[in-house]
């Protein structure tokens, strides 16, 4: 079965979670997307970082309750989720185009057995 193309796959902004079909524009990156919604609210908290401080640690995390991160963890699932649906489809792509599972362990750090057994769909 040929990779679906980017019309056709379920793509999600990796930062809210909004479908592509409810935002404006998707920007893709290795496997995660940005959308315009996101992208102009990193602009006004960059803006505001610039006036403010030079600090570049992130430091919300820390100051997340116990429950805060427990209801934070279900989003990075998410992203995660979408992240390897990602690989999957761009393996699919490679091997398309020819490419040998051992290129494509090579490419990945792994063998060639374990991209087959990861990536293949076959038992």
């Amino acid at each position: 079965m040929p990779a679906p193309s980017m019309t056709e796959q379920q793509i999600h902004c990796s930062f809210c979670g909004k479908s592509k079909d409810h935002v404006a524009k998707v920007i893709a990156g290795a496997g995660v997307y940005i959308c315009n919604e996101c992208v102009d609210l990193c602009t006004e908290i960059l803006g505001t970082l610039a006036e403010s401080s030079t600090d570049a640690e992130i430091p919300w995390p820390d100051k997340m309750t116990g429950e805060e991160i427990l209801e934070f963890l279900p989003r990075v699932a998410a992203v995660s989720a979408q992240v390897e649906d990602n690989l999957r489809v761009w393996v699919t792509r490679a091997r398309d185009r020819g490419v040998t599972w051992a290129r494509i362990g090579a490419a990945l750090g792994m063998t060639r057995q374990s991209a087959w057994e990861r990536f293949s769909g076959e038992e």
